[in-house]
């Protein structure tokens, strides 16, 4: 029988700069106890994406992966930073944006991440 309690699971791409950054920012800023962080190119990424119906070979969203589900996009980015003690008013104010204006920035940002931030061959997580 497991004692510790199950942390929410966050998949992000392991090898874009601003997922790499934000995955830094966690890490600071998260509790410790709060979050796995799981690269999407690792083995159990790529078993994680399967079992939630992803595709396999790209990733154009944070996914989160907690007791409640799964979310992604504006809705999981907002989810996971509202669980963070010191940003659970950000994230309310955030979350008073609607959702079509709040995704249109967040798939905005996506879709550009690479061309604006670059991308690495390392990840914040070490997975290889």
């Amino acid at each position: 029988m497991e004692n510790q309690p199950k942390k929410d699971i966050i998949i992000f791409d392991g090898e874009c700069n601003l997922c790499n950054g934000v995955v830094g920012w966690l890490l600071k800023f998260a509790p410790e106890d709060l979050f796995q962080f799981v690269p999407f190119q690792s083995k159990y990424g790529q078993e994680l994406l399967t079992q939630y119906g992803f595709p396999t070979l790209h990733l154009d969203t944070v996914i989160l992966i907690d007791e409640n589900g799964v979310k992604t996009h504006s809705d999981g980015f907002l989810s996971i930073v509202s669980k963070i003690p010191k940003w659970q008013r950000v994230a309310a104010l955030l979350a008073f944006i609607p959702r079509m204006i709040r995704d249109y920035i967040y798939k905005t940002a996506s879709k550009n991440r690479v061309k604006w931030f670059g991308q690495s061959k390392s990840c914040t997580i070490d997975f290889r």
